[in-house]
């Protein structure tokens, strides 16, 4: 398992809110459903992102915005344009006053706007939920990143944007993949550029020692590591990949494994019927008391507490 797909692992979308909003100058949505990430793309025309916070950036079409929630923040034609429309946690949309719009702009299939030939066309995909995106990779993303078209090619976005018109059966598992995927490629393409400034384990995942390492611990987790085994593994003395590794890493082979465990089982705690039994033993600790002690020493609460929190989260 590579560095991206080690943070990609885990829990998916599920139901995720796929629209396809058209409008006409001068528009403006106020986005405040407290979701944990979203993905836009102007399939046609241009729009601006305005972060509550930071300056607006712009959107062309073909380009795609990666956004952290659950901050709110506003999609419109011009940053100077004031909201028409605000949308809501729960799939639910008002004028700035408080009117229901959802029945008034609908305009069909996950569809909504003024009307179908509006001159600007935005595609949204939205993760709800939180236990669908890892926390290990809403910590290294930027509150706003935007993919240039000229960045990166993929067939995602007007394949997304096909299958958002339909209703045929299974549609919704349909897409709830398709946005996992132009999650991943976007990420992927975003993570090799510059200005991405990848967190130091992915990047390390080009080292041919540490890179093999990194590996070994994602794929398998819950194997009884220690820094003599996973030097074994990679060919090279416990001093030489200690210190490579922390080097390149920024911390050593068993702090980063205690880090990657503990993150696995936080998302794998948010899953309803995983016990705390069954999370420490696919994460690599003996006992339901081994990891208690190691969860809360690291992340301040108990696996317990962090569900109750997880759930409420889910709630809001």
């Amino acid at each position: 398992m590579d560095a991206l797909a080690g943070l990609l692992d885990g829990p998916r979308a599920r139901g995720a809110f796929l629209l396809r909003s058209v409008f006409d100058p001068p528009w403006s949505v106020r986005i405040q459903d407290r979701a944990p990430l979203t993905l836009v793309s102007m399939f046609r025309g241009d729009a601006w992102v305005v972060p509550d916070t930071g300056a607006p950036v712009r959107l062309r079409p073909g380009d795609v915005a990666v956004i952290r929630g659950p901050e709110p923040y506003t999609i419109a034609d011009d940053p100077g344009t004031p909201p028409q429309a605000v949308i809501h946690p729960g799939e639910r949309s008002t004028t700035p006053d408080g009117e229901e719009l959802c029945a008034v702009m609908d305009l069909g299939v996950r569809t909504w706007g003024e009307r179908l030939d509006g001159s600007a066309v935005l595609l949204s995909g939205t993760y709800q939920f939180h236990g669908e995106v890892s926390q290990r990779l809403l910590r290294v993303l930027p509150a706003l990143l935007v993919l240039p078209d000229e960045a990166w090619s993929s067939p995602l976005v007007p394949l997304l944007a096909d299958e958002m018109a339909k209703d045929e059966p299974g549609q919704e598992v349909v897409l709830d993949r398709l946005l996992d995927l132009l999650l991943i490629a976007v990420l992927r393409a975003w993570f090799s550029r510059p200005e991405a400034a990848a967190p130091a384990w992915y990047r390390a995942h080009g080292d041919p020692v540490v890179g093999l390492a990194l590996r070994l611990l994602h794929d398998h987790p819950a194997d009884p590591w220690t820094v003599a085994t996973l030097a074994a593994r990679t060919g090279v003395s416990r001093a030489a990949l200690a210190r490579r590794f922390t080097e390149l890493v920024g911390e050593s082979p068993m702090a980063y494994l205690t880090g990657w465990r503990l993150a696995l089982a936080a998302d794998l705690l948010r899953e309803p019927d995983a016990t705390i039994s069954a999370v420490a033993r696919r994460v690599g600790y003996g006992s339901p008391f081994a990891l208690s002690a190691a969860f809360k020493r690291v992340r301040g609460v108990s696996p317990a507490e962090h569900r109750i929190n997880a759930e409420g989260l889910a709630a809001v």
